[in-house]
C-alpha cells in the first residue's frame, strides 16, 4: 500500500514525506509547485506534478498505487491574501479539498489526515483553547479549512472513510538535518521573515500591530517545531490504520511567546541586532492563541521532543542560511 501526500513540495508536506519515507512508506507526491519547490521532496518519493483537486489524475494514482491512507497539506495559508481574495481561498482549500476526498471515496481510501488551523477558533474566549471550544473563524482562511472538517464529518458518516484533522498553532522551524524549510519565496511567517532579516536579506522587520491586550502589546502565538508536527501526523497516520474513530486534535505546545518575544529569541541566536518598523494590525489576525493540547498527547501518545523557542529559531536560521548560500 502507498500514502498518498497531496502539497509534499511545500514547507509541512516535504517534511511529512521525509518522515515517511524514513518510516519505509511508499510515497506518491502530487503538488503542482505554485509555492512548494521540487527539490524538496525527498529521494524515493514518487512525484506528480499536478493539482490536488483533479480527480481524475488523484483518481489513476489512487488505483495504480493501491493509496491506502492520503495527506492533504495543499492548499493556501497567507491570513491577508484571504481577506483580499476569498473566492480564491474557498477554491483553492475548499473546493479542491471536496475533489479529493470525493476522489478517495470513490477509489477506497479509507484514512485520510487533513492539515487544518487553529483560525478556525478566531478569537477565542478563554485560552488556552480545546479542540471543543466555539468555531468562530475570522477570516475566509480559516472559513475555508473548517468547511473541510465539514465535509471530511459529513463524508466519514456517510461513507467507509476514517480522518483525523490536525488544528495547526503556528508552524516553525525547519529540518535538522538540513534536508527541508520553509522555501516559499513570499511566506509572511514570523521566525523565517525575522531570520531573513538577521541575514541582510530583508531590510527591516515590520511588528503588525502593537496595541493588542496582551503584555506587550504585540501578538501572542503558539509556536511548533516543524519536527513535532510531523510526528503527530504521523501518530494520526497509525491511530487511523489500528480502525481508530475520526478525530481532531490541536498540535501545539500550550503556551505562546510575543512578536517582540521572537524577535528577542532570533536576536539572541543569530547575534544580529533585527531592525523592525511598527504597523497597524494586519486584517484578520487575532490577538492571541494558544493551544490546549491535552487530547492529542491523551488519545496519541504524543510528546513533543523540540519545545524550546531557542531551537526552533536556530533550525530555522540554519536553513535560511544555507538558502543564503545557495544564492
Amino acid at each position: 500500500m502507498s500514502v498518498l501526500v497531496t502539497g509534499g513540495a511545500g514547507y509541512i508536506g516535504s517534511h511529512m514525506v521525509w518522515a515517511l519515507i524514513e518510516r519505509g512508506e511508499d510515497v506518491v507526491v502530487v503538488d503542482n509547485l505554485s509555492t512548494g519547490a521540487r527539490g524538496l521532496v525527498a529521494d524515493g518519493a514518487h512525484f506528480v506534478e499536478g493539482n490536488a483537486g483533479d480527480g481524475a489524475l488523484i483518481a489513476r494514482l489512487i488505483g495504480a498505487h493501491k493509496v491506502d491512507a492520503a495527506f492533504h497539506f495543499a492548499g493556501s495559508i497567507v491570513v491577508p491574501d484571504s481577506v483580499a481574495e476569498p473566492l480564491a481561498y474557498y477554491a483553492n482549500n475548499t473546493v479542491v479539498a471536496r475533489n479529493l476526498i470525493a476522489a478517495c471515496v470513490e477509489g477506497g481510501v479509507k484514512n485520510f489526515i487533513f492539515s487544518s488551523t487553529a483560525a478556525v477558533y478566531g478569537e477565542p474566549a478563554q485560552s488556552p483553547v480545546a479542540e471543543d471550544a466555539a468555531k468562530q473563524p475570522i477570516n475566509p482562511y480559516g472559513r475555508s479549512k473548517l468547511m473541510t472538517e465539514w465535509m471530511l464529518e459529513d463524508a466519514a458518516r456517510a461513507h467507509d472513510l476514517r480522518y483525523v484533522a490536525l488544528r495547526y498553532f503556528n508552524v516553525a522551524g525547519a529540518d535538522p538535518k538540513g534536508r527541508s524549510g520553509q522555501s516559499t519565496p513570499r511566506a509572511t511567517h514570523l521566525i523565517k521573515r525575522a531570520c531573513q532579516v538577521a541575514l541582510g536579506r530583508v531590510p527591516q522587520l515590520a511588528i503588525f500591530g502593537t496595541d493588542y491586550p496582551t503584555p506587550d502589546g504585540t501578538g501572542v502565538r503558539d509556536y511548533i517545531h516543524i519536527s513535532d508536527l510531523v510526528a503527530a501526523h504521523a501518530l494520526a497516520l497509525d491511530h487511523l490504520r489500528r480502525g481508530g474513530a475520526p478525530a481532531i486534535f490541536n498540535c501545539g505546545y500550550g503556551h505562546g511567546f510575543s512578536v517582540r518575544e521572537v524577535v528577542g529569541a532570533v536576536e539572541r541566536v543569530t547575534g544580529h541586532r533585527l531592525a523592525v518598523r511598527e504597523e497597524p494590525r494586519r486584517p484578520g489576525d487575532p490577538p492571541s492563541i494558544v493551544a490546549d493540547a491535552a487530547r492529542i498527547k491523551r488519545e496519541l501518545g504524543w510528546t513533543p521532543a523540540h519545545d524550546d523557542l531557542d531551537e526552533i529559531v536556530r533550525t530555522a536560521y540554519a536553513w535560511e542560511s544555507k538558502l543564503n548560500s545557495a544564492g
